[in-house]
């Protein structure tokens, strides 16, 4: 392995941070985007109940539930607004869902990039071993035929290693971005859950009607 890494030369080192750099990004956002730490199993159920019970939904409570989770924020989002239309909840909850999802998708867009520069640095890499063999024949002369294969093969490291690079990016960039939006998909299912409870009470269905 050390082998190859010296093999490729020096543009060796950028995909070599880059992977580091790749690396640490997909164990953080697997770390992140935990299911319950995103969607806590059962606190829509638990806030429909609080909210069906009549209790009274104090500034304090709405703020721990704003802390507790994004499912969390978004719920706390729309009782924030309960007593006003539902075109304003939607709007509401539209606005906050962007902001979490922004939130979520955190060095994503990092991680693309490097799904996207890692195949163009390894052919940099190819690129300028070639250029250094060839200028070696053009002051040594062709000489072994096998020297100049290995010659090949060790400029197409860079390639190989860039791919390398590259793949696995890309694949867990698509699936963090499919798990998120699966995510919010289920958020706004809750939201649209509770929002069914606040028209139900007594309160609220009098306030629509005038």
């Amino acid at each position: 392995m050390l082998e190859l890494i010296k093999a490729g030369g020096w543009p060796m080192i950028p995909l070599l941070l880059l992977t580091v750099a790749a690396v640490a990004i997909v164990v953080e956002r697997f770390w992140s985007l935990r299911r319950e730490r995103i969607l806590p199993p059962g606190l829509g159920d638990e806030v429909r109940e609080w909210v069906a019970r009549g209790k009274t939904l104090e500034s304090a409570h709405i703020e721990s539930l704003r802390a507790n989770s994004p499912l969390g924020a978004l719920l706390a989002a729309l009782l924030d607004v309960r007593h006003r239309g539902r075109e304003i909840v939607r709007e509401r909850v539209e606005d906050v869902g962007r902001h979490l999802v922004h939130r979520m998708e955190r060095y994503l867009n990092s991680l693309g990039t490097i799904a996207a520069a890692g195949p163009l640095l390894g052919l940099f890499g190819t690129v300028v071993g070639m250029i250094q063999m060839f200028l070696g024949i053009l002051d040594h002369g062709i000489g072994d035929a096998n020297q100049l294969a290995g010659g090949i093969g060790k400029a197409l490291v860079c390639t190989a290693t860039g791919m390398i690079v590259a793949i696995p990016a890309l694949a867990f960039h698509r699936y963090f971005r499919g798990r998120i939006a699966s995510y919010i998909v289920e958020m706004e299912h809750e939201a649209m859950r509770l929002q069914d409870v606040l028209d139900e009470l007594p309160e609220h269905s009098g306030k629509q009607q005038d």
